[in-house]
């Protein structure tokens, strides 16, 4: 089996993040304070090694439903399992209406990065509880549950993730340290790459669902590279408001936080 040829070890995604290389940022807390959301943010420094934190304790200890920040994942599985043939692969829309940029046949990197729920899913469904339950257990991802349907158990609070565990998976993404062929590694961190000016290349991707108690709980993970050096983050935001604007808080929040530390200038 393809799947086999790599990650028969346990990876655990653990990041290096210890009491020595913390640096606890007070001056991220407004950003926060002024958007009305709990939450935490890192960012991995990876040429020192050394950790700015807001909410340390939430960062290290807290897990949430990965929602769309799973397709990373979801797609380096059916790559390598062959269920996903490229990222140039279609899947058919299923003529059921949701939103505009779903509404039509996808490739893979189409998918990606709008997002599309209903891709992945048929993807999930493709792979299989059996194959998927293998990977989250080679991976050491997250609680490495799947207590609900294969095509749901990340958005359903099934399965969770620590921010940790998340800056983790794209650190070794970003290396291609990850147990899947390199060809595969690549094309996922082509679709995560957003913004590649003369400035920064700032590659993520995004997540958005709701815990047991309908809150909404809001991602943004991935990496900023100023001057081929790469900075490793992850965002996580919570609100309690029924009509919260996460796609635009969370992306403005991010931004705030990278100017707060200096970055997209391209003086890093």
């Amino acid at each position: 089996m393809r799947q086999l040829l790599y990650g028969l070890g346990v990876l655990l995604l653990i990041s290096s993040c210890g009491q020595n290389n913390v640096k606890v940022e007070k001056k991220l807390a407004k950003y926060f304070t002024e958007n009305k959301v709990e939450g935490c943010f890192a960012l991995m420094d990876n040429g020192t090694g050394k950790f700015s934190v807001h909410n340390l304790p939430m960062y290290r200890d807290s897990s949430y439903l990965p929602a769309s920040t799973f397709k990373i994942v979801n797609s380096l599985i059916g790559l390598q399992t062959g269920k996903i043939s490229s990222d140039s692969m279609v899947i058919k829309w299923d003529a059921v209406e949701r939103r505009s940029e779903w509404n039509k046949d996808l490739t893979m990197y189409e998918a990606f990065r709008v997002s599309s729920v209903p891709y992945y899913q048929e993807v999930a469904r493709r792979i299989g509880r059996d194959t998927m339950q293998f990977w989250l257990d080679s991976l050491g991802y997250g609680s490495k549950r799947i207590n609900s349907p294969i095509d749901s158990f990340w958005l359903d609070n099934s399965l969770k993730i620590k921010p940790d565990e998340q800056l983790g998976l794209v650190k070794r993404l970003y290396f291609n340290q990850l147990p899947f062929f390199k060809t595969y590694q690549e094309m996922v961190k082509r679709a995560m790459l957003f913004e590649n000016n003369t400035n920064y290349r700032l590659g993520y991707k995004t997540g958005w669902g709701f815990d047991k108690k309908g809150n909404n709980i809001g991602w943004i993970v991935g990496w900023i590279e100023e001057n081929n050096h790469p900075y490793f983050f992850v965002l996580n935001i919570q609100s309690p408001e029924k009509e919260f604007d996460m796609v635009s808080v969370r992306m403005k929040m991010l931004k705030d936080i990278l100017k707060e530390l200096g970055f997209l200038n391209g003086k890093m």
